[in-house]
């Protein structure tokens, strides 16, 4: 019974091998690199990346052709906002061009999926400043590799009016922007406020519920150390 077993465990490493063989040595130096291209995106490994790459043999050459010109038009007409850092195709982003947004309300947010997940829900009127990241040292993230530079220039070009709401992940990294931010922001006169914990600590902003979202931004508190 164990060598059968054993058999059968050896049999199926050895199809695994096979497998993995198969994908290192593709048929075509030109389909190995595209995989090799698509495997760079995140979450794609070598298997999905393959599949993909078959995918787009089977279309025709007009759509290839159509996905590779929103690719290239995509990656030289975006830019960061220069304001904000939202992501536009114009020097400044439409949420910052917009009169009726509250400019002395600015919700500090980690990158474009926090930002977009807050517009969802529909409720907020102030304006945004994206870091681009948090500081973690743990993967070489420090101060100076995020716009913090940028918004605390930003707030020093305003009145003691303004509010800056903290809308970072609850995680050790957010937190520690956080902190970071607010010994930076302290010696303005303004106010500064963080979202209510209806957000989990330890979860990713784009990942929680409208109704948790919207409730975190009405019951921000302020920030205290």
């Amino acid at each position: 019974m164990v060598c059968k077993i054993l058999v059968g465990f050896l049999f199926r490493c050895a199809r695994y091998a096979v497998y993995i063989y198969g994908v290192q040595q593709l048929p075509s130096r030109l389909i190995e690199a595209a995989v090799d291209q698509i495997a760079t995106l995140p979450g794609i490994g070598r298997r999905t990346a393959l599949r993909l790459a078959l995918s787009l043999l089977r279309r025709d050459t007009e759509r290839v052709r159509a996905l590779s010109d929103a690719l290239i038009s995509m990656s030289e007409g975006v830019s960061p906002c220069r304001v904000c850092h939202n992501l536009t195709e114009q020097d400044v982003c439409s949420i910052c061009k917009t009169p009726e947004r509250n400019r002395k309300l600015i919700c500090v947010v980690e990158d474009i999926r926090d930002l977009i997940a807050i517009e969802n829900v529909g409720t907020y009127r102030g304006v945004y400043h994206v870091l681009a990241g948090v500081i973690s040292p743990m993967d070489g993230v420090g101060p100076a590799d995020i716009n913090i530079a940028a918004l605390v220039l930003r707030i020093s070009e305003l009145d003691q009016d303004t509010e800056v709401i903290f809308a970072l992940p609850s995680t050790m990294e957010g937190d520690t922007t956080s902190f970071y931010l607010y010994k930076k922001l302290v010696e303005f006169d303004i106010k500064v406020t963080t979202l209510a914990r209806g957000i989990a600590v330890g979860e990713a902003l784009q990942h929680a519920d409208e109704a948790t979202l919207a409730r975190s931004m009405d019951n921000r508190t302020l920030y205290e150390i």
